[in-house]
């Protein structure tokens, strides 16, 4: 029987796991949203409020306590100066857990872990080029050369030979029963 077994071990040992939370952690802080699976999520989510509940009390022992869990100072500094003053009204429920469906390697369940007041961060960002929206294209129209042009340009654009990738393309065409054979034949053995 699992009487009193309270957190999954994710099939690590403690201080794999520890280190995998920390990890995790920071890359929380950095970028308040991570995308991992559903148990490391779940498993993360109360150390992650801990941490912020912390840093909305703001004293040296607090500062000292996160620093255990997020070993880089300029995140701590991030925790107490900007994340936590969000949640001051708050008194839990930080984070929020969205699944997000099997991963197609192996089938695990994913999820994304992310603040849930992160609405003026996400706004603040710009809008990347292969993120934006394009706008759908509209066929241009056609210029009528032959009213347009006069009558050199015609007797020009008449002399002028075929572009060579026509060429490659009646190159391509030739029959493939001959040529072909002699291309992928494997050489033949000695004796046969």
């Amino acid at each position: 029987m699992r009487h009193a077994m309270r957190h999954r071990k994710l099939g690590r040992t403690s201080s794999h796991r520890e280190a995998l939370f920390r990890n995790q952690l920071q890359s929380l802080v950095e970028k308040e949203k991570i995308v991992t699976t559903l148990p490391k999520a779940k498993e993360l989510r109360p150390i992650a409020e801990k941490v912020i509940t912390r840093g909305k009390h703001g004293t040296l022992h607090d500062r000292r306590w996160v620093l255990r869990w997020v070993l880089k100072r300029d995140l701590v500094k991030k925790v107490f100066d900007e994340i936590a003053p969000r949640f001051t009204t708050r008194p839990g429920g930080y984070l929020r857990i969205v699944k997000l469906g099997p991963r197609l390697g192996d089938g695990a369940e994913m999820a994304v872990l992310e603040l849930v007041e992160r609405a003026e961060t996400a706004a603040a960002e710009p809008v990347k080029e292969s993120q934006a929206p394009k706008a759908p294209r509209t066929p241009k129209p056609k210029k009528e050369a032959k009213d347009k042009e006069p009558a050199k340009s015609k007797a020009k654009a008449e002399d002028k030979p075929k572009p060579k990738k026509e060429a490659k393309s009646e190159a391509k065409k030739v029959s493939t029963q001959k040529a072909g054979r002699k291309q992928t034949s494997a050489p033949k053995k000695i004796g046969s």
